[in-house]
């Protein structure tokens, strides 16, 4: 491939990708993060391929089902800590287009980009990185990416691929995910490090409808779990083959769950413990920064800055971000499917706990980027909150059909409304809140909520 700085051609497709998005953004329409690369991939299919060459510091790919935008967010912060700017996808836009768009308008050497599950292979393939963090794969818009196994069999092909080329980090508890640092043979491959997490005091009390990984990637058979943590995440091997979970070098052996305050973590690492007092809260959290820290070990950086990267951490976009409204506060928690969402549950019923019954806004989207399909409500463990609620609004395409699995959960008919439109809802459920409102979108409804708190002066604009 020609070199791009020298190719007037490309130059010029460059300027005008470039001058669509600053038009775009000053529109105040929204499209900023995709539309520039959408219109760069349509004038130049190489393009991802082009701009990649120019960073010769190497590039970090991040990849999962849930917690990959914080995860490259927290590394982002690490490296940071460490003096480095990557050009990074911050807004979030993580398919080719959101990654086209951050090579096309930011500077720097180094590249970190949060990929989409099945833009995985082709990212990979054209940016060639040098760091792969791989974090979960959970079940999720079936309608759109098929079974997990399927994505499973595709990022297999694409870590046997870079072997040898690239650096690995998974995640040990996931076996979907540990597997794939294997050989066929079951030897580790080069390259891999592996995380997860060892304190038992952290597992639950039985295996959640969520529950996804039950067969043996390799011969078959069910799984035998000692231990979960999060879904199918945890402690596992095969009966049958004798598969199991490998032993994690970056390892939380100690953690301390502090409801939405966050947590306080210990942490086994080949360059010694670390102790990272996290302000993102719940168990998921906890496994973001645990793939960070394994990132950045990868990439160089020493564990007391990893530490206090991580200490200084502001929740990404949409990801427990509080915003305030007046004298109250909405803090917004993404759900988008069975695993995530019981996550966020187990967290607010934490705060339930210590600060009395929450209220909450549900808004349950089912557009294309939602998936279709929203019967996953019904794998969600709703029932763990039904006991700690003071009021909740349903809001959304979907919201009649939220409600109803809120009643099938156990929650009292009296607390729950139904107000279709994202901006009446929210103000019922703002009006009628003590002090926070738990906002739960799906991801359109996110997008949604965001610009209604962007337009009335109350956010910044998630484009900018």
């Amino acid at each position: 491939m020609s070199n791009p700085r020298s190719t007037p051609l490309f130059g010029a497709k460059l300027a005008l990708s470039r001058a669509v998005g600053a038009a775009s953004r000053r529109s105040g329409q929204g499209g900023g993060t995709t539309l520039p690369g959408r219109l760069l991939l349509r004038l130049d299919r190489e393009a991802i391929a082009r701009l990649g060459a120019r960073l010769d510091g190497g590039t970090t790919v991040v990849s999962a089902t849930n917690g990959k935008t914080t995860t490259a967010g927290m590394i982002a912060a690490i490296l940071a800590a460490d003096g480095r700017q990557p050009v990074h996808n911050r807004a979030g836009s993580n398919m080719t287009w959101g990654v086209a768009t951050a090579l096309l308008e930011q500077r720097g050497s180094e590249g970190l980009f949060e990929v989409d599950e099945a833009w995985l292979p082709r990212v990979t393939e054209q940016l060639e990185p040098s760091l792969i963090v791989l974090g979960n794969l959970f079940r999720d818009q079936l309608d759109r990416y098929g079974e997990m196994e399927a994505l499973a069999d595709e990022w297999a092909k694409t870590v046997a691929s870079r072997t040898g080329k690239t650096r690995f980090a998974l995640n040990a508890d996931d076996p979907l995910i540990a597997d794939l640092g294997r050989d066929p043979e079951g030897e580790r491959r080069e390259g891999v490090l592996y995380f997860g997490i060892e304190d038992p005091s952290q597992a639950l009390p039985e295996l959640q409808h969520a529950f996804d990984a039950k067969h043996c990637r390799r011969c078959g058979h069910p799984y035998a779990y000692e231990r979960a943590f999060v879904g199918h995440l945890g402690h596992y091997s095969c009966p049958n083959c004798g598969a199991e979970r490998p032993a994690p070098e970056v390892a939380a052996t100690a953690i301390e769950l502090r409801g939405m305050d966050g947590s306080r973590v210990e942490v086994r690492t080949p360059e010694g413990e670390i102790a990272i007092e996290l302000p993102l809260p719940g168990l998921y959290n906890v496994y973001n920064a645990l793939a960070a820290i394994a990132a950045g070990l990868r990439l160089g950086v020493a564990p007391e800055r990893i530490a206090a990267a991580l200490g200084e951490m502001r929740a990404a976009f949409g990801r427990v971000e509080t915003i305030p409204v007046g004298e109250k506060s909405v803090s917004i928690l993404l759900i988008k499917n069975p695993a995530g969402a019981n996550e966020v549950l187990r967290t607010l019923l934490l705060e339930a706990r210590e600060r009395g019954p929450v209220d909450l806004w549900i808004a349950l989207n089912d557009r294309i980027a939602d998936g279709r399909d929203v019967s996953w409500i019904w794998d969600a463990d709703f029932e763990l909150l039904g006991n700690a609620v003071r009021r909740v609004a349903c809001s959304g395409t979907r919201a009649p059909e939220m409600a109803l699995r809120l009643k099938y959960a156990g929650w009292p008919e009296e607390l729950i409304e139904v107000v279709p439109g994202i901006e009446p809802s929210l103000d019922a459920a703002l009006d009628g809140a003590q002090g926070r409102l738990f906002a739960l979108p799906t991801y359109t409804a996110l997008l949604e909520l965001r610009k209604l708190l962007a337009d009335r002066g109350l956010a910044k604009a998630f484009w900018r």
